[in-house]
Order: structure tokens, then sequence, then C-alpha cells
């Protein structure tokens, strides 16, 4: 008892001491540093959008407000193509995030049992596409070929199957009891009703995360609809403000702005990009306590 106890003792004094004391300090002050360092663009980004258009042109404005008003998310609220590039970027995010979850389920139950024939080649198969891509030009001439350019689908059907996130789900199936399988098997089920009545419903926590990552990619693309759309109508948000940054003016955007308004463009970009992030960062809450779980439960085997 007195070894244990005195091992103890030494223990707490071990973590207690100075030099443990100061790199304790020293993590916490560089990551809140580094935390408030990412928060800074987006908190000054909320600030030009609720600041006056004196305050934003004279450069006034940093972390708070200057001279608050409200009149730059009523105009972006109220603009048409904002509206409907929003609308198309939902469409996606919502479409391909339900399409891209069936198809990565699907390729991953099959291939994270080992009485698959050909397993180990179909999943070399897969690895294969991670190191290497037909590139821009073939990957452009194929889409074409299947009438995809100008048309909605072509913004999510190429990227169904992410081979990480299959391989993810792969891993989780895999720690998942055989003898759950062997039941239903025993009681008549068949594959697709294991799959769907009995794995899904456990494998909740790595389909959220996943989903989470489809979604966030799907919401953030721009540059596929900056190969494939021409249209305007079908253009989703992220192209939209790369226009509105890139393409457009600073005069172009004050003669579509009501001068009673008392905003800027700057001040439109910054609401702009802030309600782009509304959706990401609403849908985020629900699925945080699934994160963390099904990335690292589904990265335990390879």
């Amino acid at each position: 008892m007195s070894t244990t106890t005195a091992r103890s003792k030494r223990s707490r004094a071990i973590r207690t001491s100075v030099p443990e004391k100061i790199f304790t300090v020293f993590n916490y002050t560089v990551f809140v540093l580094l935390g408030l360092s990412t928060l800074f663009p987006f908190v000054n980004l909320i600030a030009k959008s609720l600041s006056s258009e004196a305050a934003v042109v004279s450069g006034m404005v940093t972390l708070l407000p200057v001279d608050f008003q409200f009149g730059t998310y009523r105009y972006v609220a109220s603009n048409s193509q904002f509206l409907h590039a929003f609308g198309m970027s939902v469409t996606v995010l919502v479409a391909g995030t339900a399409l891209a979850l069936i198809m990565t389920t699907l390729a991953a139950y099959p291939l994270s049992k080992p009485r698959l024939r050909g397993r180990k080649f179909f999943i070399l198969l897969y690895l294969f596409t991670m190191l290497f891509s037909g590139g821009l030009i073939p990957t452009y001439l194929l889409m074409n070929n299947l009438e995809l350019i100008n048309k909605l689908p072509v913004l999510f059907l190429p990227f169904m199957i992410n081979v990480y996130n299959m391989l993810i789900v792969k891993s989780y199936f895999e720690t998942l009891p055989d003898g759950l399988e062997e039941s239903a098997k025993i009681d008549g089920a068949s594959n697709l009703t294991i799959l769907f009545r009995i794995m899904l419903p456990l494998s909740l926590p790595v389909l959220a995360t996943i989903g989470l990552f489809y979604a966030v990619f799907f919401w953030n693309d721009y540059f596929t609809a900056l190969i494939y759309i021409n249209s305007a109508h079908l253009k989703p948000l992220q192209l939209y403000l790369k226009e509105l940054f890139v393409s457009s003016t600073d005069t172009f955007l004050r003669t579509n702005i009501d001068a009673s308004l008392n905003v800027s463009p700057q001040s439109i970009q910054a609401a702009s990009i802030i309600l782009a992030t509304v959706p990401i960062v609403l849908v985020y809450p629900f699925l945080q306590k699934y994160f963390v779980k099904g990335v690292l439960v589904g990265s335990v085997k390879g």
C-alpha cells in the first residue's frame, strides 16, 4: 500500500511540476491564438456586412461594425441572382450527398466481406483511381460524350464515390459483429435486407460523418461548374460568388445598389459570403456528435 501511495504522490508531483505547467500554458496560448487567427477573417466579414458605406470604404471596420445597418442583408436576400444560385447549390448538395451516400455504401458493404471473390482486385482498382486520373481534357471529353455539359447532373454525378470515404465506411462495416449477419441469414434475410435494416442503422455515426464530408464538398465546389456550366440559370452559388469577386467591378455593383441603402460593394460581397456559409454552419452541430466517433471507428482497419 505504501509503495502505491508513494507512486501516486510522485505521479501527482510530475503532473503539477513547473515545466508541465509552463508547457500547458504554452499549448493553450498557441491554440487560442490559432483559433483567433482563423476567426478573424470571418468576424471581419460580419463587421463589414453590418457597417455603413463610408465606414467600409474608409477602412474603419475591423472587428466591430461601424454605423450599424442591416440593409446589406436585405439587398442580398432579395437579389434574384443570389437566390437562384443559392437554390441551385441546395439542389446539388441534397441530390449529390444522398446519391453519394447510397453509392458509397453499396460499394463499401460487399468490399468489407472477405468471402467476396476478387475482393483485393476490386480494392486495388479503387485505390488506383486515388493515384491516377484521366486529366481535365479527357474528363471534359467524357462529360461531353455523355451529353452532361450544361446540365445539372454534371455537378454531382462524377463524384458519386470518393474512394477515401468508401474505405472509411468499409472499415466501419468490418468492425460490426459477424453474428448479426449470420443470425439474419438464418431468419431468411437477403443481403439487401441485412444492409438496409441491420447494418445501416448501426452505421449512423460513420454515415453522418461521410455525409458531412460530401455535403461540404458539394457546397464549396465551384471549379466543376466553372468548367462544365455555361448557362446562367444553372450556375451554383459558389460560381456566383466567384464572379461577384473576380468579374464584377465596384462600378457594376454600384449601378445595382439602391443609394438609399447606404451600403458598399464590399459589404455586399461580405454579406453574400456570410449567407453562403450559413447552411453548413447550421448542419454541423446536428452531426458533431457523430463526427469524431465515425472517423475514428471507421479508420481502425485498413
